[in-house]
Order: C-alpha cells, then sequence, then structure tokens
C-alpha cells in the first residue's frame, strides 16, 4: 500500500488512456494482419447499423442488431470520419468508468490512495481495458449506472432519474436497480433543500454507524415499515420522470422503426434464448427444445430463483447502495438464462465501490476465489471449444461445467456478502420540526 501512495490518479488515468489508444492502434494493425480479428463482432454489426441509418434507413435492416438506436446513432462518424471512432467513444467511456469510481470512494470519504487502488482494479483490467478497444457498448452503460450513484449522493434526484430512464431503454437489465433506488430514496435521507449527508469512510465513525444501522437493514420490522411509507414525493417524481424518459425514448424509436425495433431492442432480450455461447445452467434445455416454445411454466421455473434471490438482496443491503446494485449483479447473471462473458463487465464496474468495506484479504481468500472463478470459467470454455470448433458430442459435460460455474459464483457471492461490512451510503437526517435531543 505504500508503493500505491506514490502513484497518483491523474497519472494512473493517462496511462490507462495511452494503453487504450495503443491497443485500438494495435487492434487495427491486428485486423489486417492476422486471421484471427482483435474487433469484436459486434462492432461491425455497430457500424453497419450505423451506416444504415445514416443513409436514412432502419438500422436493424442489419441482422443481429438488437440494440438501441441510440447506440447506431453514435457511431455514425464511423462512416463519416474514421471506422474506429466508436472504439473511442467506447474507450472513453471506460475511463469514465474509472473516474466515476474515484468520485464515488471519494464522496463517501475514502482515503486518496485506497481510491485509486479500487480505480486501478477496473482501470488496469486486462479483461475491462479490451472490452472497448475491441469495440464493445458495455462501458457506456456502466459509465451511466455510476452517474446516477453519483447524481444521488449529490442529491441530483431528477438529474438521476432521466439518467436511469435512458439507461434502461439503452439495455434492459438495469431495472433491477429500480426497487433499491425507490428503497433508498427515505424521507430520512432526504429531505426537501437539504442534501443528503453522506457516511464518511472512517473506520471509528463507521464501527459505531454500522453497529446500529446493520441491525436495522434486516430487521422486518423496519423493512414493513418503509415498505408503509413507500410513497413519497421524491419516489413518485424519481419514478414519473424515468418512466417518462423511458417511454418517451422508446416510443420515438417505435414510430421511426415500428415493431421491428420494439423486437430486436427491448422483447428480444427478455425472450433470448441462446443454444450456444451460453455459460448458463439452462443452456442444455434450451438446445435440445430451441425448436419448441417454451411453456408458461418453464419460463416461470427459469425466472423464479432470480427474482427470489433479488429480492432477498435488496431488502437486505438497499441502502448500502453500492454493494446492492454489485450483489444483485452478480446474482442476476449468474441464475440468468442466457451467460455470455461480456455480461460479467456488468458487475466489474461494481466492483471497486465495494472494495474498501471488504475484510478479505487478497492473499488467500482473495486469490483464491480469483482463481476459482477464473478456472471454472476456463474449464467451461475448454468444453465449448471441444463443441463449437472441433464438434465433439460433450453437450453433457458442457451442462455440467455450467452447474460447476453456477457454484462457483454462488460460492464467490456469498464469500463477498460474509466479508463485506454493512455501510448505509447516507446518514438519517432529522425530521423536521422534531426536537432536538441531546
Amino acid at each position: 500500500m505504500s508503493a500505491m501512495k506514490n502513484i497518483s490518479f491523474r497519472n494512473l488515468l493517462v496511462f490507462s488512456a495511452f494503453l487504450r489508444l495503443f491497443l485500438i492502434i494495435y487492434g487495427e494493425w491486428q485486423d489486417t494482419h492476422m486471421e484471427v480479428r482483435y474487433t469484436d463482432v459486434d462492432y461491425l454489426v455497430f457500424s453497419d447499423a450505423a451506416s444504415l441509418m445514416a443513409s436514412g434507413k432502419s438500422p436493424y435492416q442489419r441482422s443481429t442488431y438488437r440494440y438501441s438506436p441510440l447506440i447506431a446513432f453514435l457511431l455514425i462518424p464511423n462512416s463519416i470520419i474514421h471506422h474506429s471512432w466508436g472504439k473511442f467513444i467506447f474507450s472513453a467511456s471506460d475511463l469514465l468508468v474509472g473516474l466515476l469510481i474515484h468520485t464515488i470512494l471519494k464522496l463517501r470519504g475514502v482515503p486518496q490512495s485506497i481510491s485509486t487502488y479500487c480505480a486501478m482494479v477496473w482501470l488496469v483490467n486486462p479483461f475491462t481495458f479490451t472490452i472497448g478497444t475491441r469495440g464493445n457498448c458495455e462501458p457506456v452503460v456502466c459509465a451511466m449506472v455510476l452517474w446516477i450513484i453519483v447524481c444521488l449522493m449529490n442529491g441530483n434526484l431528477l438529474q438521476a432519474a432521466v439518467w436511469y430512464g435512458l439507461v434502461v431503454h439503452l439495455r434492459i437489465y438495469p431495472i433491477i436497480y429500480a426497487l433499491p433506488i425507490i428503497l433508498v430514496l427515505d424521507p430520512l435521507y432526504f429531505q426537501s433543500g437539504k442534501k443528503p449527508a453522506v457516511i464518511d469512510w472512517s473506520s471509528s465513525r463507521i464501527k459505531s454507524a454500522f453497529k446500529s444501522s446493520s441491525t436495522k437493514g434486516g430487521d422486518p420490522h423496519h423493512t414493513w415499515v418503509s415498505l408503509t411509507r413507500l410513497v413519497t414525493v421524491r419516489r413518485l417524481m424519481f419514478g414519473l420522470v424515468s418512466g417518462a424518459v423511458f417511454f418517451c425514448c422508446t416510443g420515438f424509436f417505435f414510430y421511426l422503426y415500428g415493431w421491428e425495433f420494439l423486437h430486436e431492442a427491448l422483447l428480444y432480450h427478455l425472450t433470448r434464448t441462446d443454444p450456444r455461447h451460453n455459460f448458463s445452467i439452462y443452456f442444455y434445455h434450451i438446445y435440445l427444445q430451441y425448436e419448441h416454445e417454451f411453456s408458461a411454466l418453464e419460463k416461470l421455473i427459469s425466472f423464479l430463483p432470480q427474482i427470489i434471490v433479488q429480492l432477498v438482496l435488496i431488502f437486505r443491503f438497499a441502502q448500502d447502495l453500492p454493494f446492492c446494485f454489485f450483489v444483485q449483479t452478480l446474482a442476476f447473471v449468474a441464475f440468468n438464462k442466457v451467460i455470455t462473458a461480456q455480461y460479467f463487465v456488468w458487475f466489474f464496474c461494481l466492483l471497486p465501490l465495494i472494495l474498501p468495506w471488504c475484510s478479505m484479504k487478497l492473499k488467500w481468500k482473495g486469490l483464491a476465489c480469483n482463481f476459482l472463478w477464473m478456472g471454472a470459467q476456463t474449464h467451461w470454455l475448454i468444453w465449448g471449444y471441444l463443441l463449437e470448433f472441433k464438434g465433439k458430442h460433450v453437450f453433457i459435460q458442457l451442462w455440467l461445467a455450467s452447474l460447476f460455474f453456477l457454484a462457483v459464483n454462488t460460492f464467490v457471492l456469498i464469500s463477498i456478502i460474509r466479508h463485506h461490512t454493512y455501510s448505509p451510503v447516507f446518514k438519517r437526517l432529522e425530521r423536521v420540526g422534531s426536537k432536538k435531543t441531546s
């Protein structure tokens, strides 16, 4: 940690920017001279859709484009300025994620050296810095989710609501954050004309704050009281504004592109079934039933574990908002019907936000969880390679690898929860008109 004090966040950000610039340039060379392309296949889809949109056509004329037209709109300069324009946009968003991680931790009073170390977990992570440079749009979504947290911490509820409606339109999965945001907009934390008070990161203060707050977070009576006063002006405002932004964006593009947009950009992701490139335990059943419609009971069974786990995590950790987002996202991905590697970015961007409150040492337990998770993923990829590239009949082995991957994700999730120090983001404010106690 002493060596970390010598690294300034500014230098880290500059180094990260040059690293991403180098990778974009290298990617151009590899695409030209090597058989295996560096650029993500999705980026070619984005670029084709942007070209169609630039010529006044529907981006959905490009098969497999299943995103909001806003992504294609951002990449219109690909056909005007340079075809790598989008990679610079996504890589800039990637850097913005690192900046927002640092900002959130500083708002919570985390020391500079620890904030820089946590931001480094994202900025120099090989998995994350290749995402944007290969042309994947997920860093844009990650940056928007983190910006919403910043807005909430600064008391900018209107701005948070606008961005939340926009990010749900862009990628449907952040809808899982709606309930914890609503729960955290408690009158005890947010009052008219007052900026919410953030609990400062400090050993002495946090220990006393956690002793009084950790029991309340999981107390059924406390949860029931919170639910009975669920309807407040701020919660209604947040819901109405974010809903209006979502429906306005969706309605506008439905007017332009019709049912094709609605199906490809939204409904497809709710009903998506993928018999390949899928880490999910449901993949083998999806493969066997791929030509048949799933029954209502089958759909319910696949969603039920996901919903139950989400509700348990939300009602236990909602006041510790960044941690709640992280465990929600990890659980959502682990129990989803479709899991691809790019989904891991969704919780990777939230991981640095919980590290200052994690008692798990990097040596031994931390490394064990890390290697176990990567080992389970590698084990799955070996069987996936034998199936898709070698044509081996290893469906059962691949399904067993998916079961093992789910078990490892569950083990890691439980380990992180057990080593986390519950830390509500906001302090309770004095009620208006209440008597001060000495």
